[in-house]
């Protein structure tokens, strides 16, 4: 497959830059096999049925957009990818190819304050490495903690074309602020784990799901089973090589809990029978589900469940072996996320829905509208 099959016409204004509220009120293009209904997300309900089994990506999301100050006075804006251990991250910089190596930065809170500093160690590839100095690392209860530094200068590692929508309508950095003290409510699942996984980027599906939307979901008498991805800034990346086998996907951790990997051993067995069904929420979920061995009870009797890396590209013509509905939001152009959705019901189809999704003033991207795909079954009786 070609890059520029994955590409198709928008209008930049259908581009979301705030989300719905309430979540659960976001549109809902409900994709059947020959029709499409217009629902709302608070109508997915409807669509399920007792002995369902809908997974979720319950990784959290981490401030870890952050503001370093150089000697110069100069300013870039980095984005911390991962922890390498000692005190040293994986990152990557904006504006940063002039960074030297041994170069010290400093962390700026929304004040302008220095929270801490960082080494700069070297460069590979296009991602940085940084360490955290401990002798001038500034926290409120001056535990010198990474994560309670980023809780106090952090940003929400926001899509880059939600941040430049935003500074292009002229918002002030005191409004930009202000966005983004509710971007750490707004781009966080309700059903995120303090305790998972961080990640730096939302499973935006999950974003539409209220207290009250999972209850309900709940009383239908469908299962909900948490998995943890953790979502990096690949997802924003566009193909940038001509073929899409020739595209290198980044390894995201994942894991999959041993009581969790049992639940979905004894689903699996129903849904061999036909009587029940998995929703994916979100390309994430699909992901992890794939990424999962084929032989899930040798897996199970280890006891231990599973934490693994996947690189996993799902493509037409990719076997989707765990997956019969799909919960997701209307995807980047030339993305990835494009190629797994087109997995599922085909890239001509894929494209006519998002023709007719654009028409409708579906609002795109991540925090945008959403679609269901349902399975070729009927739904109800």
């Amino acid at each position: 497959m070609r890059r520029d099959d994955l590409d198709y016409p928008l209008d930049p204004r259908l581009i979301a830059t705030e989300p719905a509220t309430p979540r659960d009120s976001a549109r809902l293009m409900v994709v059947h096999p020959d029709r499409v209904e217009h629902r709302r997300v608070r109508d997915l309900p409807e669509y399920l049925r007792a002995g369902d089994l809908m997974v979720v990506n319950a990784t959290r999301v981490e401030p870890r957009r952050v503001i370093l100050a150089r000697a110069t006075g100069g300013r870039l804006e980095g984005l911390l990818l991962e922890p390498l251990g000692g005190r040293r991250w994986r990152a990557m910089l904006k504006g940063g190819r002039r960074v030297a190596s041994g170069e010290r930065l400093d962390l700026l809170d929304a004040a302008g304050a220095v929270r801490a500093s960082l080494v700069v160690e070297g460069r590979e590839g296009d991602a940085w490495s940084l360490r955290f100095e401990g002798d001038r690392v500034e926290s409120d209860d001056e535990s010198g903690d990474e994560s309670e530094i980023l809780r106090l200068a952090g940003r929400t590692p926001l899509p880059p074309y939600i941040l430049r929508a935003r500074r292009e309508r002229g918002d002030s950095t005191e409004v930009l602020d202000q966005e983004d003290a509710l971007d750490r409510d707004r781009y966080q699942t309700v059903y995120a784990h303090a305790g998972a996984a961080p990640s730096v980027a939302a499973p935006t599906a999950g974003l539409h799901f209220t207290p009250d939307l999972l209850r309900r979901i709940r009383d239908v008498g469908v299962e909900r089973l948490e998995v943890e991805l953790q979502v990096g800034p690949g997802t924003f990346r566009s193909v940038e090589t001509e073929r899409l086998e020739d595209h290198r996907m980044d390894r995201e951790g994942f894991r999959v809990a041993p009581a969790d990997l049992a639940r979905l051993i004894a689903h699996e067995a129903r849904r061999r029978k036909g009587e029940a069904r998995t929703l994916a929420v979100g390309s994430t979920s699909v992901r992890t589900l794939e990424s999962l061995p084929e032989d899930l009870e040798a897996l199970a009797a280890t006891g231990r469940g599973i934490e693994a890396r996947t690189d996993l590209l799902v493509a037409p013509g990719t076997p989707i072996r765990r997956c019969d509905l799909l919960l997701t939001n209307f995807h980047l152009p030339k993305s990835t996320l494009v190629a797994l959705v087109a997995a599922l019901i085909g890239l001509d189809r894929l494209k006519s829905i998002y023709a007719l999704a654009a028409s409708e003033g579906y609002r795109f991207f991540s925090y945008g509208d959403a679609m269901l795909i349902l399975p070729r079954e009927a739904i109800r009786d």
